[in-house]
This record gives C-alpha cells, structure tokens and sequence, in this order.
C-alpha cells in the first residue's frame, strides 16, 4: 500500500526527522490561510499523488505570498497531472501540500528497502539526491552507500556512523544525520515497510538537515497490525479493477497489453507474463487468485479480467495445488455463463483434479481452447490475437 508525501512526512517526524512546516489543503481557501499561518518569505504548493516526477509536470509551484499560494493551488487542483509514473492517463489531484520553503545547499538520497537476496533491509544513501536511485544505481553505483541492517539486532550507533562517514560528510553534520538515519530505520521497521524514502534530504544554507520529501510503500499482509496506516490509504490513487479485486481478496495489476492472464501464485505469474512475450504478445495485467481460491472468487476474477477493455484475449493457467482444477472450472464456467464474453479463453490445467477441471469445461457448452502446456497454451492465445486482427 502506498501513502501520500504529507503522511509519509507525518510518520517520520513522529519518529524525530525534521520536516517543512506545512499543511495539505482540499481548497483554496483552505491554501491561502495555511500559507498566511505559515509567514515564511517562500512557499512551496506540491500536489499530493502517488506518483514522482510531480515538478516535471507542473505539480509543485514555488511562489512568495498567501495569496500567490491560492492561486497557484487553484492551477494544480482538479488537474489531470501527468508524469513518468502516472503514464499517459495521469491522475486527477485532489490535494496539495502548503509548505516552508527552505534555503538549499545540498541535496542528498537516503533509503531503506528491504534486499530479499540477503534478507534484511539495506540503508542506501547518496550525495546527490533529487534523481531516481534506479537511475544513479545502474550508471554510477560508486556513489551510492549502502548498509544491510540484521533483522535480530537492528539498527545501532556503528550504522549511523558507517553511512555518515562513508557519505564524506563533516563530524558534525555526521551528528545531526544520526537522527535520520535512525529515524527512517525504525519507521520502515516499526510500520512494517517495503520502502522508506527521503529524497531529497536536503543540507539547508543554516547548517540543518530537512525531509523535503518522503516515500513510504507498506507490506499488505502487515497491515492488520497497524489499522492506523491502513486508515491512510486512498482509493482514489489506486486502479477500479485493483479496487475490486482487494475486495475479493484476490491480487491483481494492471498492465498495457491485450492479454489478461488468471494464475494462481506470483511466480507462475511472471513466468506466464513471460511466455506471452516470448510469443509475441502483451499481457494487459495479472489477476492471481492464490492458492486457496474459491469457486466464487475465480467467477468474480474472471468478471476483472473481462471488464478490462484493453484485454483481447485470456489465457487461464493453473497448478492446481490447494486450488484445485475442477474448482477453478467450475468459477471459470459460472462466470461466463454470468458474463458476455466476447474474446477467446485459452486454459492450461495441471495437477489435482486435472482430469475433472478438462471435463468441467469441455462439457460447459461453452467455447474453451485447453491446453497441454504453458507454451502450447501461449501459442494458442497468441494464434487466436492473430485471428481477431484477421
């Protein structure tokens, strides 16, 4: 689940990182006297989505008084904000943050994201923040510092003074960056996080270290304990189909191609993607049912899968483990005969109850091309896509 930039700000000074004095606002009234009760020779209007690259497009407008506050909020309001996150839909913004300007010095990255390869978090920080880590990490990795933090006995003095150090900074600065390296630690720890970002963390021209922006990104399964984080999520950043499928507790992404893929477990899911690829064509997203999917979460899995208009073709591939086959038939069966399906089913079943999933479909009276194999299975959607255009 990911949060704005306001509430990511608002967990990390809860945890002594220092932020901008700031408030979001819904209006521009609500702008204005935010501006006006800040007092500060610059402010800083940025639009709240779930999505970098806001300046780029014109969502953070730095202006001088209240007034220039209402109405640069009054441009980014109610905007369709595009970016290189957003794609070319955008999203439509719905607040912005009213925030003190600071004087800058320098800018700095620092992160915490969780290296499944060691598992255990890695603090990554670097001197030049305000650009893509992804970026800076494939062309010049000499500048980022890491340190993997062991889950047993967790972020200590040593770490802080490893990062500080290694990043060529002063004693004194080392001193006061302590706070945040610390900080952000035990937010991403405490709050049960996949990633935890400041970026930039900026050196002010006064000597002190502020949050300029903040990124938090939370482990789904975690947030049963922590009802105060899953309070904070917004339906609005998030995609309909997505939104339905949580709803049946089932996993689904949101793609660009024409093939909608049903699959039971993430690595099946990419494997599948995969082959679609391979095949020459585009999976248009992911709906993975889990393992112990019902009849009746398959039927309404099969409904997202239909509604998305981008998709051409379905390709259903299954290990039937816990989910077993003639369960998966048996939703995929009920909901097209529920749904107008216009667009050709290829099915690939293995494992229990193999033979009673086949028989399920085969005598549905409905029009399923099954499969012996995943690649067989991709030919065949990639063949009908063909088909279609024909």
């Amino acid at each position: 689940m990911k949060i704005h930039e306001y509430q990511a700000k608002e967990i990390l000074r809860s945890y002594g990182v220092q932020i901008p004095r700031g408030r979001v606002a819904e209006a521009t009234e609500e702008a204005f006297l935010i501006a006006r009760e800040i007092g500060a020779k610059k402010i800083v209007v940025k639009a709240q989505i779930h999505a970098g690259g806001r300046g780029k497009g014109g969502g953070v407008k730095v202006v001088s008084t209240p007034e220039e506050a209402e109405k640069a909020a009054g441009e980014i309001l109610g905007m369709r904000l595009v970016t290189h996150q957003t794609g070319p839909e955008g999203r439509i913004v719905r607040k912005v943050l009213i925030e003190e300007g600071v004087e800058i010095k320098e800018e700095l990255y620092l992160g915490v994201v969780v290296d499944r390869s060691k598992a255990c978090p890695v603090m990554m920080a670097s001197r030049e923040g305000g650009v893509e880590i992804e970026k800076m990490a494939e062309e010049t990795p000499e500048k980022i510092v890491k340190e993997w933090i062991d889950p047993l006995t967790g972020f200590k003095p040593f770490h802080a003074n490893k990062m500080g150090y290694g990043l060529g900074l002063e004693p004194a600065q080392v001193g006061k960056m302590r706070v945040f390296f610390a900080g952000l630690y035990r937010a991403f720890w405490e709050k049960d996080c996949l990633l935890a970002e400041i970026n930039p963390l900026v050196l002010t021209k006064s000597g002190d270290f502020v949050a300029l922006d903040a990124k938090m990104n939370f482990d789904d399964n975690g947030l049963y304990r922590h009802k105060e984080i899953a309070a904070l999520r917004d339906l609005n950043e998030e995609a309909p189909l997505e939104i339905e499928a949580s709803k049946h507790n089932l996993n689904y992404v949101k793609l660009d191609g024409n093939v909608g893929c049903m699959v039971n477990g993430a690595g099946l899911a990419m494997a599948t993607m995969d082959i679609i690829k391979v095949v020459g064509a585009e999976p248009a997203n992911f709906l993975d049912v889990g393992g112990g999917a019902t009849a009746d979460m398959v039927r309404h899995g099969f409904k997202i899968l239909i509604s998305d208009p981008g998709v051409k073709a379905i390709f259903i591939n299954i290990f039937g483990g816990f989910l077993r086959c003639d369960t998966l038939a048996t939703g995929v069966t009920e909901a097209v005969r529920d749904t107008k399906v216009n667009v050709p089913v290829v099915v690939r079943l293995e494992g229990t109850n193999v033979a009673e999933g086949k028989r399920i479909l085969k005598e549905s009276g409905f029009h399923f091309t099954v499969a012996a194999g995943m690649k067989e299975g991709a030919e065949k959607v990639a063949e009908a896509l063909r088909s279609s255009k024909q």
